[in-house]
């Protein structure tokens, strides 16, 4: 199985995998594990705003936790940006959005923390939350 982090679940796998749950076994178990690009943004801007502190620059996180987890970074594509303009109106932020198109793009299951994405169907996985600040 391939399987996409949202962002929280990316936070959350690096600094507390006990959040995981049974997700840490998927996790584990996956054939290839990707972080989005967008993540990595999305971390960039609140990191920047001071909503979150990841103990060191961004860049130097999402390449340590890259390794220690064994993450593909996932590029944000055209063809990603271009495949939201078909996913049903479930849910308004647009990090999440991309997340979703990516995650059907790349055949691949969204692991996310966030219920209201499971009313994008199978290619979405409740892993559990909500997101706690």
């Amino acid at each position: 199985m391939r399987v996409l982090l949202d962002t929280h679940v990316l936070v959350w796998a690096a600094a507390t995998p006990e959040r995981l749950g049974a997700a840490e076994e998927l996790l584990a178990d996956a054939d290839l594990r990707m972080a989005s690009a967008a993540s990595i943004w999305e971390l960039a801007i609140k990191q920047r705003l001071g909503k979150l502190s990841l103990g060191s620059d961004v860049r130097t996180w999402s390449r340590r936790v890259a390794r220690e987890l064994v993450l593909d970074h996932l590029p944000v594509t055209a063809d990603h940006a271009a495949a939201v303009e078909h996913l049903p109106d479930v849910h308004r932020d647009p990090f999440d959005r991309l997340l979703v198109a990516q995650a059907v793009a790349e055949d691949a299951v969204l692991l996310t923390a966030d219920a209201r994405l499971t009313g994008y169907g199978d290619v979405v996985r409740f892993i559990g939350g909500p997101p706690t600040a």
